[in-house]
């Protein structure tokens, strides 16, 4: 058996069935441990990051996945560590370069920058604040002294949770900035 150094390690993207990467990673962290190649195989991980939605004015904290169909897998690369990743079920391949002669397409790994940023992004204290309002849209005023106003989608502000909504007040369009749960879709 080898040692592996830590130069020859490196992240790998391996592509599963969507929706399955989850189940995908289950598989392969008990094959990892049953083939006891736990020293060449050292991490699986699905890129995942906590949003906050907002639904039926209501805030829900969720987990989304960042790249669906996707994990990332630290590894150094041989001939057994790549038989036990591209045999997992669930895995369809390697992200790996084009040349199509090959019979077996030689894997491209991560530039180190890549995985620093999406590691990162996973690991962000302040959750994405995702909505469904667009610039244009038509909506309804439900809390504050607008109550009940229908007016436009101005500007979306969505690191501050906020919307700038254009309400037609004494015959003028008056910018007025709500939280997003102030607001709901006509």
């Amino acid at each position: 058996m080898s040692t592996t150094s830590e130069k020859d390690v490196r992240w790998y993207i391996i592509h599963t069935y969507s929706g399955q990467e989850e189940r995908v990673k289950r598989n392969l962290d008990q094959r990892i441990t049953s083939m006891d190649i736990k020293d060449r195989i050292l991490q699986v991980v699905v890129p995942t990051e906590e949003e906050i939605e907002i639904r039926e004015g209501k805030r829900r904290s969720v987990r989304r996945k960042v790249f669906p169909g996707y994990i990332l897998v630290q590894m150094s690369m041989d001939d057994q560590s790549w038989h036990v990743v591209r045999e997992t079920p669930g895995v369809t391949g390697f992200v790996s370069s084009e040349d199509e002669k090959e019979l077996r397409p030689k894997p491209v790994p991560l530039e180190e920058r890549e995985v620093e940023s999406i590691l990162s992004q996973m690991e962000s204290e302040t959750p994405k604040v995702r909505v469904g309002f667009v610039v244009g849209q038509s909506v309804r005023i439900t809390d504050g002294p607008f109550t009940d106003f229908i007016g436009v989608v101005d500007h979306v502000f969505q690191d501050r949770g906020k919307v700038s909504i254009l309400v037609s007040f004494f015959g003028r369009e008056t910018p007025v900035e709500l939280d997003f749960l102030q607001v709901e879709k006509l």
